[in-house]
C-alpha cells in the first residue's frame, strides 16, 4: 500500500495559495492595489497577522510589492527595476551598473521540435515563434538570446511591434498578451562560439562563451519561455544571488 505526504499546511500558507488563485484569475491587475490586510482578514475569516505572514511570502516571490504608507500593489514587469534585477543575471567586470540596449534582429514562425516541445510542454510540430535579440553594453554586442515562444500564446506578435514597444520584453508580453513572467530555472555551460554567433558578438569562431539556458514560468508553473542566451565574457560576468 502506498502512502501519501502529508497535506496539512500553515494557516498563512493556506491564505497564500488562496491569493496566487485570485491573481493567477487576474482579481487585481498588474500595479494595482490589491485589499488591505483587514479586508483580507474578514474575507477569510482568520487574523490580520497571518493575512500579513501571507502577503509577506508572496512579496518574497515578488508577486506583490509592499510600498510604505501606499498600500500593498500586484508586481509588474512594466518597472524595470524589478525586471532587471530578477532576470538579468549579466554585470560588468568592473562593476559599474549598466543597463543594456536591445536590439531584435528578427521574429519567425517555426514549429516546436524536439527540444522546444519538452521544454514548453508542447507537441512536437506546434507553432512556435523563435526570437532573436542582442543586447549592448556601451554599443559592444555582449549577449545573444535566441528566444522561443509557443504560438498560441503570442498570436499577433511581430517585429515591428515589439520594435515600437517603449520597454521591457518582459513588459511588452505582459501588457499586449498577458503573460507574467514568475519564475525560471536556468542551466548554464561553457561553449565555443560558431560562426554564425561569433559574427554577431564580434569575437572569433571558437571563442569561449556562456551559454545559459532559461526557461520560464507562468502562472500554475506552465513554462511559456525557453531563451538561450550566449554571453561574451570578455568584459562581463554572470552574477547570481543566493540567499
Amino acid at each position: 500500500m502506498g502512502t501519501s505526504s502529508p497535506s496539512f499546511q500553515p494557516l498563512y500558507l493556506q491564505i497564500k495559495t488562496l491569493l496566487e488563485g485570485s491573481l493567477a484569475a487576474g482579481e487585481w491587475r498588474p500595479a494595482e492595489a490589491i485589499p488591505s490586510e483587514q479586508d483580507f482578514a474578514e474575507r477569510f475569516g482568520v487574523s490580520q497577522g497571518t493575512v500579513r505572514k501571507a502577503i509577506d511570502a508572496l512579496a518574497a516571490d515578488n508577486l506583490v510589492v509592499r510600498r510604505q504608507g501606499k498600500g500593498t500593489f500586484v508586481a509588474t514587469h512594466t518597472e524595470e527595476r524589478t525586471s532587471l534585477i530578477r532576470f538579468l543575471r549579466i554585470r560588468r567586470n568592473d562593476g559599474v551598473h549598466e543597463h543594456p540596449a536591445s536590439r531584435l534582429i528578427d521574429v519567425r514562425r517555426a514549429k516546436a521540435g524536439a527540444e522546444a516541445a519538452r521544454l514548453l510542454e508542447l507537441k512536437l510540430g506546434e507553432p512556435v515563434l523563435v526570437l532573436r535579440r542582442v543586447l549592448e553594453y556601451s554599443g559592444l554586442p555582449t549577449v545573444l538570446d535566441e528566444i522561443t515562444l509557443p504560438g498560441a500564446l503570442f498570436r499577433g506578435l511581430t517585429k515591428a511591434k515589439v520594435d515600437a514597444y517603449r520597454g521591457s520584453m518582459y513588459s511588452y508580453f505582459e501588457t499586449q498578451f498577458g503573460v507574467r513572467m514568475l519564475k525560471a530555472q536556468e542551466e548554464l555551460r561553457a561553449i565555443a562560439a560558431d560562426s554564425g554567433s561569433a559574427e554577431v558578438l564580434r569575437v572569433e569562431p571558437g571563442h569561449p562563451l556562456l551559454s545559459v539556458d532559461r526557461v520560464t514560468f507562468t502562472w500554475g508553473d506552465r513554462p511559456v519561455e525557453w531563451r538561450r542566451g550566449l554571453c561574451s565574457t570578455r568584459h562581463h560576468h554572470y552574477l547570481n544571488l543566493l540567499g
